[in-house]
């Protein structure tokens, strides 16, 4: 139990010391790793036109041979074709693409 709290102190004291870029980073890392209920809003102009519902994460494409990052954030989400917020009967599961440029929001889901 000692080195368990020890441990959780080193740790403590090493986040304080990095700089706030370092700590954020951190945490994202940490949320991503953790997951959260997401919404993916997306619009076309002002129009909302799709939302996918309970989203762990977005991850960003990254290419197999050259590692680099791509231009699109990818995951997978029930698509909420009545936009209620909730995964009603006959609402599926799909895996869901955005590129760099396209209007969309991602937010913890408030009604859950």
């Amino acid at each position: 139990m000692l080195k368990i709290l020890t441990g959780a102190a080193v740790a403590a004291l090493l986040f304080t010391g990095c700089t706030q870029e370092t700590q954020n980073k951190m945490s994202r890392s940490i949320q991503n790793w953790t997951g959260t209920n997401g919404v993916m809003d997306i619009y076309a102009g002002e129009k909302l036109v799709m939302r996918f519902l309970k989203v762990d994460k977005m991850t960003t494409g990254v290419g197999r041979t050259d590692g680099q990052q791509r231009a699109y954030r990818y995951s997978y989400g029930y698509l909420d074709e009545n936009f209620n917020f909730e995964v009603d009967k006959g609402e599926k599961k799909l895996y869901f693409e955005v590129g760099n440029y396209s209007n969309y929001i991602f937010y913890e889901n408030p009604r859950k």
